[in-house]
């Protein structure tokens, strides 16, 4: 599985938002691959699911992959919750 972090220019908040997936989806027992991304580049890129805020999930909704937004990126209570009910756990 591919999980796709993306913000705005893909490195600061991607990242932030990239290290608390990884570390709710270790307490849950997934494996997965997470890269991060800028807009532009998820836009093209192939991904099973995507993790991002509200504002860059309405820029990406052309595309058929599924989307979760966050608010806070560092909750892990608020990221297990959306993925658990994407990932059916």
């Amino acid at each position: 599985m591919k999980i796709l972090a993306v913000c705005g220019m893909g490195f600061g908040s991607s990242m932030v938002l990239r290290m608390t997936i990884e570390s709710v989806l270790k307490e849950m027992g997934i494996k997965a691959n997470v890269t991060t991304a800028d807009v532009g580049t998820a836009k093209t890129e192939k991904a099973d699911l995507i993790v991002t805020s509200a504002e860059f999930a309405n820029l990406l909704k052309s595309k058929d992959t599924p989307i979760v937004t966050i608010k806070n990126y560092v909750d892990k209570n608020e990221m297990k919750a959306k993925l658990s009910v994407v990932l059916n756990h």
